[in-house]
């Protein structure tokens, strides 16, 4: 059966992404004074206005309007922002139901972990191809002046029996200075975005392949001057770009007492262990936990069929092998460091320098 799949990507000017990195540099602050700080400050971008607000337990000293006017330049922005903050502590009932003789889960809910062979990654394609695309297109232009940060990405690849055969469609839509026309745009992204990362991959993926950039038209206002943002609104961008399904709860901004994060985490750890050791060429696993046990509530594993041991034998590889407990999860992955804020743009997963990407050693 022939099937096409779709997947974005965005870069650290699109505004929700913005905002996604803000609150992870302000946890990587918390953490680096405090490393049982319980966090989930968040933040939402319209023009020039910057609101902060959410929960925050911690002894840090936090200057939350200067990290986050630090990311703004980074991302580019060179007007001055106005900030509006408003923080408390997190509820005492809630504090008191997670910080226990050993650290239980701050929420209920579901996550989901994924993998499959299809990349070295043990990622699909399409979001890894998307994710490329723009870390390729924010490398670019750290050093030119005339493209800016607020860029999205979307590929579209053709299965053939759940095999990835061509890339179909690659589209790119990128903000820009004004006197560039359409055509230098299109091949400036062409030569130096877009063949530089397909050429990685075999030549017949990409024969066929049909090349979109700023479909749009002109894209030079930019950022929050051009749409809104706030934290949370890119869990499919974050995860497996609509493959492997997601939980109910976004990444950024939380410790990792909060499950809808570390949890995530360890499920793709483990889902990846699966398929790097040939048991699956594809793993889903599902994960819920209930606010203040030290357990989770239900684990499922699904291998769509494509298992090369049986189900029982997997499940026994796991239940020996590792332990969803937020406390171990916590201690296994060392998610206590200020690590986030690198996680907040490029997908939190199929990158080699996170501990929930290792393949364990058995």
């Amino acid at each position: 059966m022939k099937k096409i799949i779709t997947s974005e990507s965005v870069n650290i000017g699109h505004p929700d992404k913005t905002c996604d990195v803000i609150a992870d540099a302000f946890l990587d602050e918390a953490l680096k004074q405090d490393a049982f700080a319980q966090m989930a400050v968040e933040c939402a971008i319209k023009d020039n206005l910057l609101m902060i607000y959410g929960e925050a337990t911690t002894f840090a000293k936090i200057n939350y309007s200067k990290i986050a006017k630090n990311v703004l330049k980074e991302v580019g922005y060179k007007n001055p922002f106005k900030v509006i903050i408003k923080i408390s502590e997190q509820s005492s009932e809630i504090n008191n139901a997670v910080v226990q003789h050993e650290f239980c889960a701050n929420d209920q809910g579901i996550v989901y972990g994924y993998a499959c062979d299809e990349t070295k990654e043990f990622m699909p394609l399409p979001i890894m191809l998307a994710h490329k695309l723009m870390k390729r297109y924010n490398d670019f232009i750290a050093s030119r002046k005339d493209f800016f940060s607020d860029a999205k990405s979307q590929v579209s690849v053709l299965y053939d029996n759940d095999i990835p055969k061509e890339i179909t469609t690659i589209l790119i839509s990128a903000s820009h200075a004004e006197n560039l026309t359409h055509k230098e745009i299109n091949n400036i992204l062409l030569e130096n975005v877009i063949k530089p990362v397909i050429e990685k991959y075999p030549k017949t993926f990409s024969d066929n392949t049909k090349f979109i950039i700023n479909p749009s038209g002109r894209f030079t206002i930019w950022g929050s001057f051009a749409d809104s943002g706030c934290v949370g609104r890119k869990i499919v961008v974050d995860s497996y770009g609509g493959v492997g399904r997601v939980g109910g709860g976004c990444f950024s901004s939380k410790n990792a007492t909060k499950v809808d994060r570390s949890a995530a985490y360890y499920s793709r750890y483990v889902a990846k262990n699966i398929v790097a050791r040939g048991y699956a060429k594809r793993c889903e696993i599902q994960v819920s936990y209930a606010i203040g046990q030290n357990q989770p509530m239900s684990l499922y594993i699904e291998t769509f069929g494509t298992n090369n041991i049986s189900t029982k034998e997997i499940e026994k590889f796991v239940a020996e092998n590792f332990n969803f407990s937020p406390s171990n999860i916590i201690k296994e992955l060392d998610l206590l460091k200020p690590i986030y804020k690198a996680t907040a743009c490029f997908g939190h997963f199929g990158r080699e320098e996170f501990a929930w990407e290792k393949i364990k050693q058995i």
